[in-house]
């Protein structure tokens, strides 16, 4: 119920973007952006909220926890997580983390980032790890949805899909796509006829970006870019003032099982190694993995004599409460 009445309030939205640019920071840095705060104003809830920062809504739900997202308080302050590390992978192309719902443009000029929210794959039918390239860039597609979908779609809607949904306002790839090479080819970047969707795990395994934000990639990237998808629920670094910022995110859950459960992060050797060294603020670090807000935390132990601060707020925000937490592409959508 909850899940059919936050579609039905998203649909009511109109689609309208800006992206989010950051330069990149200096050489031995991953730390991006700052945090903002947003003052609750009559009529806001998280979706308004998450499209005047173009965020995603359970990207803003992670970082402000037990806050009700279809009625905050008026006058209370949500923490905006504009600030981040950057995926520990080249900056090159197109990188998206499928745990924080946001992919990064990596422009060829190297001196700046592009943040964009995304939808990605829901439990069944994630969107797949992958290393892979753009196959082609199709304006206007037509949709050609796979046997499976079609079936689940007439299963989960009692509705049957045509074999090929032609361009135009009712084709839910919208006005562009890029098609993948990984695989058969089915997987697409593109965009979607919707008002909803974006930074939430709903599509059938395809990459859902906002209308504003895939017309304007469309037209950077090119044909061979590279395109790297991860699953880094945990990313660390040690940055060149002497901080050391760890931040994490929920882990996916695999099953409709595990969406109430509470998420355990699995920890690969370098983040155990990162956490073990010698300076680092052990309690800290726990509730930062306890917490999953997904903001970045300096977990390096402090003394008088230190000044190593991240931006305004989020050391504040991130233990103020604990949460366990060219043709018709045939696309999964």
């Amino acid at each position: 119920m909850m899940r059919v009445m936050m579609w039905f309030i998203l649909s009511l939205i109109p689609a309208v973007t800006l992206a989010n640019v950051y330069p990149l920071p200096e050489k031995g840095s991953r730390l991006i952006g700052e945090v903002q705060e947003h003052v609750v104003a009559q009529g806001d809830y998280f979706q308004t909220i998450a499209k005047e920062y173009n965020i995603g809504i359970l990207e803003l739900m992670e970082t402000n926890p037990g806050v009700d997202p279809f009625l905050p308080t008026v006058g209370s302050k949500l923490v905006i997580p504009t600030q981040m590390l950057l995926p520990d992978v080249p900056r090159k192309g197109i990188v998206i983390n499928l745990p924080e719902l946001r992919l990064y443009y990596f422009p060829t000029n190297g001196k700046e980032v592009h943040v964009f929210p995304v939808g990605i794959g829901r439990v069944g039918r994630e969107t797949p790890e992958m290393v892979t390239k753009i196959k082609s860039r199709i304006p206007n597609p037509s949709w050609t949805p796979p046997a499976s979908i079609r079936r689940d779609h007439l299963a989960e809607r009692g509705e049957v899909l045509p074999r090929v949904v032609p361009a135009g306002p009712d084709n839910p790839l919208g006005k562009y796509a890029m098609q993948l090479s990984h695989g058969d080819g089915s997987y697409l970047i593109h965009g979607t006829n919707k008002d909803f969707g974006v930074g939430m795990r709903v599509s059938s395994g395809c990459v859902r970006l906002n209308p504003d934000d895939i017309e304007w990639l469309f037209h950077q990237a090119k044909y061979g870019d590279s395109v790297r998808v991860i699953n880094e629920t945990v990313k660390i670094s040690s940055e060149p003032d002497g901080s050391q910022i760890i931040e994490v995110h929920s882990a996916l859950s695999k099953s409709e099982s595990d969406v109430e459960r509470e998420k355990v992060v699995s920890m690969k050797a370098g983040v155990v190694k990162f956490i073990s060294q010698e300076g680092i603020d052990s309690f800290k670090a726990n509730d930062a993995l306890l917490t999953q807000n997904g903001l970045p935390v300096n977990i390096r132990t402090m003394d008088d004599s230190d000044s190593i601060t991240l931006s305004s707020g989020i050391e504040s925000a991130a233990s103020s409460e604990s949460v366990t937490n060219e043709s018709e592409p045939s696309a999964s959508l």
